[in-house]
């Protein structure tokens, strides 16, 4: 008979989050410090935000210990030693949420000079793959844990000027699916999350700036008949996949877009 996983509550949960400086991920942070979550590691590029960040969950929430950790989670080196640093540091990582971005404006691919294309594809999909792997084999010796890959409603619409953005987001999505259905026999479960706009974000402000992803857009944003997603409307989907009330819910690709698309 297959044991059953190891699923801790929230109050005995280890969370690392990639990404966690700013938006989504700072947000995701304070959500789960608000669900009893007392451990919390963030890994980010930039140490004045991470240091900022730290302090910020810190001081909103009493008692919860938060550890800053500088990496770049496209380097491989790097990210096993963040990984390795967390891991002491929290005593366990149970939760692995995977919010890293790049700096991208949709363009029409004819547009899209040729040389930024690898960039596009690796600046996307391949932070939270390189932490996943590092992270997935601490939760299998431990039995369970839960991680959560942030993607985008690219992966699922055919949207123009989004080729290439699409493409590494539809390569998270199916990476997510494969590594669930791999990982799911050591009670490991993996989901994905796949946001359209999100409002008050840096990503938000850039493509709403000019141009041909201002239109595009501003014309999603009247899709949203629900209203624009806001990082906290992420990050309460994002604490619930991490937390014991999702702990058969393995595989799946959820769109927080206020109405935008339906897939």
């Amino acid at each position: 008979m297959t044991p059953s996983p190891l699923v801790r509550n929230y109050t005995e949960s280890g969370v690392l989050i990639a990404g966690g400086t700013s938006g989504v991920g700072l947000a995701t942070a304070c959500r789960f410090a608000d669900a009893g979550v007392s451990r919390i590691a963030i890994l980010g590029r930039n140490e004045e935000r991470g240091k900022a960040a730290e302090s910020a969950v810190r001081e909103k929430f009493s008692g919860v210990e938060v550890t800053f950790i500088a990496a770049d989670a496209a380097d491989v080196d790097q990210v096993e030693s963040a990984v390795a640093t967390a891991h002491s540091a929290l005593g366990s990582i149970d939760v692995l949420v995977n919010s890293t971005t790049t700096a991208y404006k949709p363009e029409l691919l004819h547009r899209t000079p040729t040389a930024d294309i690898a960039g596009i594809l690796m600046g996307q999909a391949l932070p939270p793959m390189l932490t996943t792997r590092a992270v997935l084999p601490l939760m299998q010796a431990q039995g369970g844990g839960s991680i959560i890959n942030i993607a985008s409603d690219a992966a699922k619409v055919p949207t123009p000027g989004e080729s290439a953005l699409g493409a590494a987001m539809a390569a998270i999505v199916m990476f997510t699916r494969v590594t669930a259905v791999e990982a799911k026999r050591n009670g490991v479960r993996v989901n994905a999350v796949t946001p359209s706009l999100i409002a008050g974000t840096a990503t938000a402000d850039n493509v709403l700036s000019s141009g041909f992803s201002k239109s595009l857009f501003e014309k999603a944003s009247a899709l949203a008949h629900l209203g624009v997603a806001e990082p906290d409307d992420l990050a309460s989907l994002i604490v619930f996949l991490g937390g014991p009330a999702s702990s058969r819910l393995t595989g799946q690709t959820i769109s927080v877009n206020g109405g935008i698309s339906a897939f």
